[in-house]
């Protein structure tokens, strides 16, 4: 095969293909593209650069597994078929030969690694059971209030989680979550968080200075609202 090998153990390269077809590579790549497109998949991670050992040239290329180099070869003759199934098998069977240990000290080492990949799995599992206990309490104190009644001004908001007005207008207003129209000293919230039941408008009174009152619209952040700037925020809500 002059040389050509498969990528991996498990992976056939067009140009192995291309030899093994007796196809010009060009013509490979033309098929395995349209193959992809015919799938509707992706061809990204299956594209790679190869370089001529002789040349130094770099050269497009693609790298398949066996169920897509079989689908690309299922319209080539049944010879050409024939030959890229063989060379598949003498890969399985490459592949099965190097998993079978030669000798004591290597069937020791293998199941030394099988011990330490045990091993290191449950003490992944062990973590992310760790992880999910430890959220559990934010879980629940946040699906609380998403589901509370009543909304809160965005002052209040703020206190509750523990951030400082200014800085948490500038927030909301840099998200797009409030903006103000211009000339006007009102926030308002975003017609997509308010039909989304983040946000919502009320009339309230408020008092001026000198004693008199005046009505305005007041955006409020709701108990949903208020869970999701709480996750996006990343802060820790009291269970």
């Amino acid at each position: 095969m002059n040389g050509l090998a498969s990528v991996n153990a498990m992976m056939m390269s067009s140009r192995e293909v291309a030899e093994l077809t007796d196809k010009e590579h060009r013509h490979v790549l033309r098929d395995i593209e349209g193959m992809f497109s015919g799938l509707e998949q992706s061809s990204e991670g299956y594209a790679q650069t190869w370089t001529h050992p002789q040349n130094g040239q770099s050269y497009r290329q693609y790298v398949l597994p066996k169920d897509l180099t079989l689908t690309l070869v299922a319209g080539y003759n049944v010879k050409l078929r024939k030959r890229i199934i063989d060379r598949w098998l003498e890969l399985e069977a490459h592949a099965s030969a190097q998993a079978v240990p030669r000798s004591l000290p290597e069937a020791l080492r293998l199941a030394a690694e099988a011990i330490e990949a045990r091993d290191k799995l449950a003490l992944e599992n062990q973590a992310k059971a760790g992880a999910l206990a430890a959220a559990a309490p934010k879980a629940k104190a946040l699906d609380r209030i998403a589901t509370a009644n009543g909304s809160l001004c965005i002052t209040d908001a703020a206190k509750a989680l523990q951030l400082q007005p200014r800085r948490f207008f500038d927030w909301l207003r840099e998200q797009r979550w409030i903006y103000r129209r211009p000339g006007s000293a009102v926030w308002l919230g975003y017609q997509d968080r308010v039909m989304s039941n983040l946000l919502e408008h009320k009339v309230t009174t408020v008092q001026r200075d000198d004693g008199s009152e005046k009505v305005v619209e007041q955006v409020r952040i709701t108990p949903k609202g208020l869970a999701r700037i709480s996750v996006a925020l990343g802060h820790r809500l009291a269970a």
